[in-house]
Formats: C-alpha cells, structure tokens, sequence
C-alpha cells in the first residue's frame, strides 16, 4: 500500500471509498493487504465486486505470498507496457515526463498531499489514493484527463489475461469521458538537468522539484485527443512532409 500523509478526511462521501479500494489491490501485495480484502470487498458496491471478483480470487485464494508477489513483479515491473507510472506511457524517458511529474507533485502539494513515500508521483496506486482524498468534482476532472492512459495499462494487461485489468476496467466505470488511442511514447533518456530527486539542502524539498521550470497544469497525454479535434490540422503537404 502507498505511504502518503493526507489532509484529515471528512465525512465519507457517496462511491469516493473505491478510489482507495483500486489504490489498495494495484499496491505490491503483502500479508496486510490481504488480511484486508474482506473489507475492501465490503466497501465496493455489488457490480464493483463482480467486475474485481477475478482479482479479489487471486489475491485471497492461493495462500502463497511469495507467489503473489513474484506474479505482480513479473506484471508490473517487467513488462514496460504494464508500467504503473502514468507518464511513462506518454513520454517514455523524454525530459517531458520529468516535468510532467513536477506538475503533478505541484498539484498534490495544492491539495494537501505531502509525499512521504518513494514512489514517483505518477505511480498508479498513489494518484488513485489522491483521487480518494480530494472533492469528487476534482477527482473526477482529474480521472478523466487521465483515463486515456489508464486504459490504455488496463487494455495491455487484458490482452495478456491479467486479473489487474479489472481494476481498469472499474476506472472506465468512473467517468463518461470516453478513453482515446494515444501514440506511441518517445524513445531516449531522460535529461537529468530538468528535475532534482530527494530533499534539498535543509531537507525540507520535495522529493522532486523542477531547476529551471515553474509548474504547470497537469497533462496525462501527450495529445490531448479533445483538443485535437477542435484544433485545425496540418495541411496535407506538411504531413506527407
């Protein structure tokens, strides 16, 4: 499970619990996470349950940790296209992503998130912990803007028979914004210039902060696929070009 320190939360509002259910069983899973599938069960309601009953059956009924885990790095940490970093598959490790994580972290910090963990701030688990935390007016705003790529995980991981592709498919369930093709993501090393990780000096810096850059909106693709429509597109001769 992700370790971030969030403002006090208010009274529980009406289908905001299931952000943090999705949160909880995309995390590695340990012997705590496990012990809690009865009550993560509990508090999705009974289509969500049928839709995560294939991963709720292979977290709970095996018995094997060492199994489980082996399974979820095999998945997630092997497979580039099963990546639970958002930006990855966006901007691959172009100096883009760097800066896109900066945003977000802003974005976090607006919110009252304070990042005492070590994953990035695009890491799956953590923004979907955010999404939980936050208005629902905001975090729906924020997952349909990042639905695209979110499906996009969900649709690779159902092409290899993952039970995790379920927990995609609830996020489809969470938005009218209708998910759209994304290009391939940029090939190349990130430039390290552009971002600085760990604390600063005083130790007191975020954990990842732009050099050079100020923050800027948060962007989950590289085209947005809303704005492409509107936008007028280049002439034929500049494509073929």
């Amino acid at each position: 499970m992700t370790n971030a320190s969030f403002p006090p939360a208010g009274p529980a509002m009406p289908g905001m619990p299931v952000y943090g259910v999705l949160s909880a069983l995309l995390s590695y899973p340990d012997s705590e996470l496990v012990a809690a599938l009865p009550e993560l069960q509990a508090a999705l309601d009974a289509r969500q349950r049928a839709q995560l009953a294939p991963l709720f059956a292979l977290l709970g009924g095996s018995g094997d940790l060492i199994a489980l885990q082996e399974q979820y790095v095999a998945t997630f940490d092997r497979r580039p296209a099963h990546s639970l970093h958002l930006f990855e598959h966006i901007h691959g490790e172009s100096r883009d992503r760097g800066q896109a994580m900066v945003d977000l972290r802003e974005e976090y910090l607006r919110h009252g998130l304070l990042l005492d963990t070590s994953e990035l701030p695009d890491y799956v688990p953590l923004f979907l912990e955010f999404l939980g935390q936050i208005a629902p007016a905001d975090a729906a705003a924020l997952l349909g803007d990042a639905i695209h790529v979110l499906a996009r995980i969900g649709g690779k991981l159902a092409e290899g028979g993952s039970p995790y592709a379920a927990v995609f498919g609830v996020l489809r369930t969470l938005t009218d914004t209708q998910p759209q093709p994304l290009p391939e993501p940029p090939e190349g090393e990130m430039e390290e210039t552009m971002v600085t990780f760990g604390p600063g000096a005083d130790g007191t810096e975020p954990a990842l902060r732009a050099r050079t850059q100020a923050a800027q909106p948060v962007h989950f693709y590289e085209t947005d696929p809303r704005r492409a429509q509107a936008a007028p597109g280049p002439a034929q001769g500049e494509r073929d070009g």
